[in-house]
Parts: C-alpha cells; structure tokens; sequence
C-alpha cells in the first residue's frame, strides 16, 4: 500500500490539461467539442484566483473555468475566462519561436480522418504533412488564434474511432534550450532525445514565422506514467523550438496570467513535497503553492480538491503541477473518488471506472 504520503520520490503522472484564456467561456467550450471531442466535464467553478497574485499583477482576479477532457485519452483542457476584467489578447502576431507557449498539441491515430474533420478550419499547412520523424501532422488555428499541432499517436483509451483525442503536449519557445532541459527533461522525466536539429523545416510551412531557422528539439519520456489516471493521460511529448535568425518577443508581454491564449501546461504529480525539494534544489522555485495561503486555506475548486503549485521555466513559461485529492468520477450517480484514502497511488484506476466519466458529458446547448 503507497498512500501519497508514504512514497519515497515524486511521479509525473501526465498531462492534466492545458490552460486557455478566452473571452467567451461558452463560445469556446462550443467550438472544442466538435472539433477536438472535449465533451467530458470533470469539474467547473466559479471563483476568485487568490492564489496567482504572483503572475496576475498582485491582484485576485474572479474567473470561470472548467476542465474539459476527451475520453479517447490525453490531457485536458482548462478552459480559463476573466469574469472581472476583459482578457488582453498580444499586441503583436504571435510567430513560432516566441517564448511561451506556442502551440497545444493534440494526438490522433488517423490524421488524415482529422484533417478531413477539420477541413473548415484555418488549416495552416496546406495537406499533411511529415515531421523530423516521418510522423503524419499538421497545423490548424482556432477562431481564437490558438495555435494546434496534430500529432500521430495511437495511444488511445477508449472510442478509438474519433479523430483526435486529447492533449499531448506542447511546442515551448526558449532561448535557454539547455537550461530548459533541466526542467523538462530532469526533473519532469522527458529524457529522451527524439530530435535535436536545426536549420529550416518544411512542416512548419504556413504557421506564423514557421519560415525562419530553428533550433528544434522533441522530448519524450522513457519510463512509463504511473498514478490514478496514467491510463487516461497515456504518453506525451514537450517540443523546444529557439528561434535562431530574430529575437522572439515574450507571447505574455505586458499581459497577465489568464489571459488570451495558452496560459500553461499542467501536469498530474504524486509526491508534491519531494517535488518542491528537487525544483528548489535545481533552480526551479515553486512562485506558487498552494499549500500557503493568508487565511490558511486548503485549495478547493468546487468538485475537486487537491495541491497545485507552479514553477516558471528559464524564459517565463508557466508549468503547473496538482496533486489531486479528490475529483469526481461521476455524478449522475454521486461518485467522488478521495486518492488519499484509496489503495496504492502509483496503480492506475480501473478502466471501468475511469469509463464512467462518459456519463459526464457537457451539452453544448446550455454552455
């Protein structure tokens, strides 16, 4: 039995969710289950941001969010909206290479069945196409100027027959590849080195400075994900691109957490306490933990609870980690699910329970 109390270091478990900053919390939400199945309410809340002051201009801010997953597999979305103040979009033309992230990249095991599904999108490359790996991919942008990488991956978790599952990582712009790895690859577990290229790539063809000369480098993981929902997450990948022939603007440049655009990428942990010491000791101070709070409080996001913490890589780009405690499972028939009082955190759940967040689907009509 390995409560999360008891385990002897910290586990990545996966992509929880990325984090988007919208205008219109029920237009987008709209737009993403059709086009990228993200049907599947896990929670939703409405509440004040206290804990963020560090990366919100000192303020709390009042927000809308949900998290949304698809139930092929992979991360969610954490669809974020400012319900105090309107969200500022960049005042400049995002381009690959900018620091931040760039693009959110979904899986699918058909991507030509994805672009046919996406064909009246702002598809951005013109066909499919291949990556440095021969992969199938391609680039589209959503009416909210967010920019998507599909990405070939037959890792799924169930309904194997849509055409795109859930996040599977993101494309970071940087300036300080090799103390970026330090984050991502040593502490986060992406240890292997798919690719290290550099030089101009016909797959980026079409996306917003895709043209310029690139320092391109795909990371994924070499030991297996364990905790709760591994199996929902499954694997996933982190690509760093420096931009070798301008200097990139920061995509979060006079702007504040939540807003417009991709705001982090968030990862299910285990073991918060043994992560906080192994980021401290590296360099990488958590700027947020939700474990100090004025009032003493425990964080709480209405349907479920748990530890959260973020730490910024070497050029600003927001990571977020949670340990979760508790989330529901389903509510049409009043399941919680406590991971501090289950069996061993490092199994995942079941598949017939982790199933049975189908019966929690969003309806667009009332968003």
């Amino acid at each position: 039995m390995k409560k999360t109390t008891e385990l002897d270091r910290k586990y990545i478990s996966g992509i929880q969710q990325i984090g988007i900053g919208v205008s219109n919390f029920g237009e987008a939400w709209k737009w993403y289950i059709p086009n990228f199945g993200m049907d599947i309410r896990m929670f939703e809340d409405k509440a004040t941001a206290e804990y963020m002051l560090p990366h919100t201009d000192g303020l709390p801010w009042e927000r809308h969010a949900c998290l949304a997953m698809n139930i092929m597999g992979g991360g969610g979305f954490e669809i974020w909206q400012h319900t105090q103040r309107t969200p500022l979009a960049p005042t400049f033309e995002l381009q690959l290479g900018d620091l931040g992230i760039i693009a959110g990249k979904i899986k699918s095991n058909n991507v030509q069945l994805a672009y046919e599904h996406l064909k009246d999108a702002n598809l951005l490359n013109g066909g499919v196409v291949k990556d440095p790996t021969g992969r199938e991919t391609f680039f589209v942008k959503d009416p909210y100027n967010n920019i998507w990488q599909v990405v070939e991956e037959y890792n799924t978790f169930m309904n194997k027959k849509k055409p795109t599952g859930g996040s599977y990582g993101v494309t970071i712009g940087t300036t300080q590849p090799e103390k970026a790895m330090v984050l991502y690859s040593d502490i986060m577990g992406y240890d292997v080195v798919v690719y290290d290229k550099e030089g101009t790539f016909d797959d980026l063809l079409g996306v917003p400075g895709g043209a310029g000369k690139f320092r391109r480098i795909l990371l994924q993981h070499s030991e297996k994900r364990i905790g709760p929902f591994s199996r929902l997450f499954g694997p996933t990948e982190i690509e760093l691109v420096q931009a070798l022939d301008r200097a990139p603007e920061k995509i979060f440049k006079d702007r504040i957490w939540g807003d417009l655009g991709f705001i982090h990428i968030c990862f299910d942990i285990l073991n918060m306490k043994a992560l906080k010491e192994e980021c401290t000791a590296k360099g990488f101070p958590f700027t947020v933990d939700s474990d100090i709070h004025p009032s003493g409080k425990p964080f709480d996001m209405g349907e479920a609870a748990g530890h959260f913490a973020y730490v910024e890589d070497p050029d600003g780009t927001l990571i977020e980690f949670v340990e979760t405690h508790k989330i529901p499972i389903t509510k049409r028939f009043g399941w919680y699910l406590n991971l501090w009082k289950r069996r061993d955190v490092t199994k995942p759940l079941p598949d017939w329970m982790l199933k049975t967040v189908r019966f929690m689907k969003a309806k667009p009509h009332k968003l």
